[in-house]
């Protein structure tokens, strides 16, 4: 998940608690990371490590006494995945505290690291057996051709269509879910409503690619088969909507890390509505809103506090098709010695109900178990409680009604770039980069072809 510099730095400021105690033979001095940004570092900090109680974001940490070492290397343009790659070819030769124990993964590239040599059986090496109440497409993402689990997850990613309280009792003239979204059920509704939103001053999204996982999660066919890049006809869909809307003045030209659309989300924003999962409100909408994170309400003695936050002004649904966006898997990796650490830490965030119930209710995430996230969302039901930051709406059952739902399919290991590469062309076009959208393709084939030049490239002509 690309929690770019806006979300990095709230992760950061996560503070440490409790964590279980673990066990370990280890013969190294280090228990070696790797990772893009430093949101699952601070879940491990506060839930899993030794230290208790440190409310030092730079403080070294431990688990059963041997230091944590985090190599933190971020995603644009494949870095991260070119730093991983020479790391695991040369892990059985490195030095024993340079060695890499466990390193995490998206879904965009994932596949490449479950179907090599550099990964293990999570089963048979750390002892990670039991994925009763994992969500099943978590599990799907890290088993290889031959059925041989290679990772977890700590969570799972549902995403929906996250609005503007004030804005849709203003112009659909109700604020409710279940009324709002039959205004965004379908593509059609959606974009009847985007003109609704645009008449009465207000744009629907504020970036042309804020829609775009919606329609690559549902992809009818891959990026690649049989060595031949093959663009997806979704592309062409979004593309057209994307163009329409931009012009109609009910979009932008802002990426969807970009600063401006951020401050759409403060007070003086006039945008109705953009997409994410849990993660997404918590770890970039609070921020953006100087609020620290959505799941801590505003506080007027804090130094972050912004008179311009909107907290409790929004709320979230389906919207038109479901789908999920990003989450982290866990991978151990060929060459570590730590592998009682690796496991404990996996099965940590798959079975410990403890921290899994914590990780829901006090971090706003939703947990890759069923069991937890269940017991959760009747408890907010019962107890008439819900997430401030949505104005008290019990996202948590949103979630755990779309999850199961969720199916991976056609995904390939050339995914993360592939979907920047055309969103980043096409962004060229529509700020007037490019002179026509008919060298949108030719831009986004030559970056593949520097990128995967050993990939069949269709012609630009």
């Amino acid at each position: 998940m690309k929690k770019k510099i806006l979300c990095l730095a709230a992760v950061a400021a996560v503070g440490l608690a409790a964590g279980a105690s673990l066990t370990s033979c280890s013969k190294k001095e280090i228990f070696h990371i790797y990772a893009w940004n430093t949101e699952f570092q601070g879940y491990f900090n506060k839930y899993v490590s030794d230290e208790k109680n440190n409310d030092d974001s730079n403080a070294v940490h431990h688990l059963n006494g041997v230091e944590v070492k985090w190599t933190i290397t971020p995603s644009d343009n494949g870095a991260y995945q070119k730093a991983l790659d020479e790391a695991l070819a040369n892990n059985e030769s490195f030095s024993e505290d340079e060695k890499v124990d466990m390193f995490l993964a998206e879904a965009d590239y994932i596949l490449k690291y479950v179907n090599s040599d550099a990964t293990l059986d999570v089963k048979t090496a750390y002892g990670v057996n039991d994925f009763s109440q994992a969500y099943k497409y978590t599990v799907d993402q890290v088993t290889d051709t031959s059925g041989v689990v290679k990772g977890a997850s700590f969570q799972c990613c549902p995403a929906g269509l996250i609005y503007r309280r004030s804005i849709a009792k203003a112009v659909l003239g109700t604020d409710d879910p279940t009324e709002v979204q039959k205004h965004v059920a379908t593509w059609e509704k959606y974009n009847e409503t985007a003109d609704l939103m645009a008449a009465a001053g207000n744009k629907m999204t504020a970036s042309f690619a804020d829609t775009y996982r919606v329609y690559s999660n549902n992809a009818a066919s891959p990026w690649v088969k049989d060595n031949k890049l093959e663009v997806p006809a979704f592309v062409n869909t979004w593309m057209d909507q994307a163009k329409d809307q931009l012009d109609k003045g009910e979009t932008t030209t802002y990426g969807v890390w970009d600063g401006e659309k951020s401050a759409e989300f403060k007070k003086t924003g006039k945008t109705f509505c953009t997409f994410g999962p849990a993660w997404y409100y918590n770890f970039c909408m609070g921020p953006a809103m100087g609020n620290g994170t959505a799941s801590t309400a505003p506080d007027e003695t804090k130094d972050n506090y912004s008179p311009d936050h909107t907290w409790g002004d929004w709320a979230v649904v389906k919207g038109p098709q479901a789908y999920f966006w990003g989450g982290t898997w866990l991978l151990g990796a060929k060459g570590g010695n730590n592998t009682d650490l690796v496991g404990k830490t996996m099965n940590a965030f798959l079975k410990d109900e403890e921290i899994l119930k914590k990780l829901v209710v006090d971090d706003g995430q939703f947990s890759n178990n069923k069991k937890v996230n269940g017991a959760v969302a009747t408890e907010n039901e019962t107890q008439k409680k819900g997430n401030g930051f949505l104005g008290g709406q019990n996202d948590t059952k949103i979630w755990v009604d779309m999850a199961d739902s969720i199916v991976v399919k056609n995904n390939t290991i050339y995914d993360q770039l592939c979907n920047e590469g055309i969103q980043t062309a096409f962004g060229k076009f529509l700020k007037g980069e490019l002179d026509s959208k008919e060298k949108v393709l030719p831009e986004f084939y030559a970056d593949i072809a520097r990128s995967y030049p050993t990939l069949v490239i269709p012609s630009s002509k």
